[in-house]
């Protein structure tokens, strides 16, 4: 009964993003009716998720399609802890057919039941969850980037519409975007480190690898932005591939059971 819950979550999420896109349009109204929307499916989503902490024992979302509709969540809560004020919301307009996309995949891979999946400790949990936490924190930094790079393509159109759309500066968009990027790092560290206590001496899984490899790729762009200046456009392209490779490695990695 429990499941039935994806439904209102999937159907919020979805306005919000159509919300969104005519927000395009119309500045204004239909940027509430978002909020709204991912408010509600957020509300939604947690109370499926509680209901699968309750219904299991152990961690609930052990299986790939139950990560990501972990992940959805964490997707959606980033974006409400960073992109609640009117002037960036529209980075929603990227992270909600995210967070749709994940939990329709999740939904079609049983990852919103109530079933319980096989438990591999409270190390392998945490070291799952703070995976989880930090490529969604890299996903609304993401947005932010994506967000920069049509606004500033837009600027240099000299296009006048772009003033009734309220956004932010370009300086506060690659700001922000850094910030919730150095979060996603933070994440990443703590979940490397708590991966590793679980590894045997001298043993390095795929997984692992590939997750060193993104963490140094995150690392050196924001130690470039802040020691030799890689700012605005390049510091965006910078997120966006970070993200791509995200969106690439998980599957095959993280997700793969």
């Amino acid at each position: 009964m429990a499941e039935l819950l994806v439904w209102p979550a999937l159907i919020a999420y979805g306005e919000a993003a159509v919300a969104y896109a005519g927000e395009l349009r119309g500045p204004g109204r239909y940027g509430r009716l978002g909020i709204w929307g991912v408010r509600i499916g957020w509300l939604a989503q947690t109370a499926l998720l509680v209901a699968q902490v309750l219904s299991v024992d152990g961690f609930p979302w052990g299986t790939w399609a139950g990560a990501l509709n972990l992940l959805s969540w964490l997707v959606v809560s980033g974006y409400l802890v960073w992109g609640c004020k009117p002037r960036y919301r529209l980075v929603g307009l990227v992270v909600m057919p995210v967070a749709v996309g994940l939990l329709v995949l999740a939904w079609a891979g049983g990852g919103t039941g109530v079933r319980a999946s096989e438990g591999g400790g409270w190390a392998l949990d945490l070291h799952a969850g703070l995976m989880l936490a930090a490529f969604a924190s890299f996903t609304v930094a993401a947005a932010m980037a994506v967000l920069y790079l049509y606004e500033e393509r837009r600027l240099k159109h000299r296009d006048a519409g772009l003033l009734r759309l309220r956004l932010p500066s370009l300086e506060a968009l690659d700001r922000l975007a850094s910030r919730v990027a150095l979060v996603g790092l933070g994440l990443l560290s703590a979940g490397i480190i708590v991966g590793v206590t679980r590894l045997d001496a001298g043993e390095l899984d795929a997984a692992m690898t590939v997750t060193v490899v993104i963490w140094a790729l995150y690392a050196a762009a924001l130690a470039l932005r802040w020691e030799a200046g890689l700012r605005g456009r390049r510091l965006a392209w910078s997120l966006v591939a970070g993200f791509a490779l995200v969106t690439v490695v998980l599957p095959l990695t993280h997700f793969a059971s």
